[in-house]
């Protein structure tokens, strides 16, 4: 049971950190997340099926995505296109694109097909191992890679540009760059990132599919709600962290609403019922907080 929150958190943590640079960083509602995620994982299980190696599919499953945030930044940025519908016009495209790399085939099945994930489960017993706990390790490692990558990213001047972008795009321009390029840059970066978690999460759930990617947006929302009331801070290395940490008590939750919510006559029909209110209650609640005198640090230093 742990081992397995443990382990959709660390996958679908990768996800929401791409949600976070977008929603958050950039201030960008990107919808294109619903089309990339399952292109990553479309894209993992053909590579895969056709003998490819496991970290030359995982790269051309974050490219894949990289060039999904390309379209949406291309269409927003020279279309002038609204940043919502920009995101939801590639989501649309990607269906019919992820039915394509599928050759039209809505799944895929990667039960007898050599992962890295079977290699792992292999090694484990080889050295006894829990193959469950050893898959965790190995995800926990991952996203703890991803994320101080990240950190140092958003320490460099490109990575302190991106975050300045999202809160005052006319300083951007005043210091000679262009926000179109930095703002690319980003939902590459954010997609690519979505790309990697559809392509582990092929890998663990055994098959990809072209349906993946449903209400996997409004999923990333929830964990990134989450994880703001878990810590409260304006520093990157602890945003990130809060993002895991969001993602990993979100997966929990919709693995008690599966299991025990039976008691309250609950079936799994109902989980994006679930998630929709969770969302509803953290805006709810951040409301609340704001009321009774929080404020982000940014804030409190601007009064004072």
């Amino acid at each position: 049971m742990i081992e397995g929150i443990l382990t959709e958190g660390f996958i679908y943590g990768i996800m929401v950190l791409g949600v976070f640079i977008t929603f958050r960083v950039l201030n960008f509602a990107d919808m294109t997340v619903d089309g990339s995620f399952p292109l990553g994982a479309c894209i993992m299980g053909v590579m895969l099926s056709r003998g490819i190696p496991s970290p030359a599919a995982l790269a051309l499953a974050c490219a894949g995505g990289m060039l999904a945030g390309l379209v949406t930044a291309l269409i927003h940025n020279k279309l002038r296109i609204p940043d919502l519908l920009s995101g939801i016009l590639t989501m649309t495209m990607l269906y019919s694109i992820n039915l394509r790399v599928m050759s039209n085939r809505a799944n895929l099945s990667l039960i007898k097909i050599p992962t890295l994930f079977s290699k792992i489960n292999g090694w484990a017993q080889s050295f006894t191992i829990h193959p469950g706990w050893a898959i965790v390790i190995f995800c926990f490692i991952t996203i703890v890679i991803i994320k101080i990558i990240l950190d140092l990213f958003f320490h460099t001047d490109f990575g302190l540009s991106l975050g300045a972008l999202g809160a005052n795009t006319q300083l951007i321009i005043s210091q000679g760059m262009n926000p179109e390029v930095i703002k690319t840059v980003g939902i590459c970066l954010a997609n690519g990132l979505v790309g990697i978690s559809g392509a582990y999460a092929a890998m663990y759930q055994g098959f990809s599919d072209i349906n993946f990617g449903s209400g996997m947006i409004v999923s990333g929302l929830a964990s990134l709600m989450i994880g703001e009331f878990l810590i409260r801070s304006n520093r990157i290395g602890l945003l990130t962290l809060r993002v895991i940490l969001g993602s990993i008590l979100y997966r929990g939750l919709m693995f008690f609403a599966r299991n025990y919510g039976y008691h309250i006559h609950m079936t799994a029909n109902d989980l994006k019922l679930i998630t929709g209110l969770l969302i509803i209650l953290c805006i709810i609640v951040s409301r609340m907080g704001f009321r009774s005198g929080y404020r982000p640090r940014k804030d409190r230093k601007r009064q004072s």
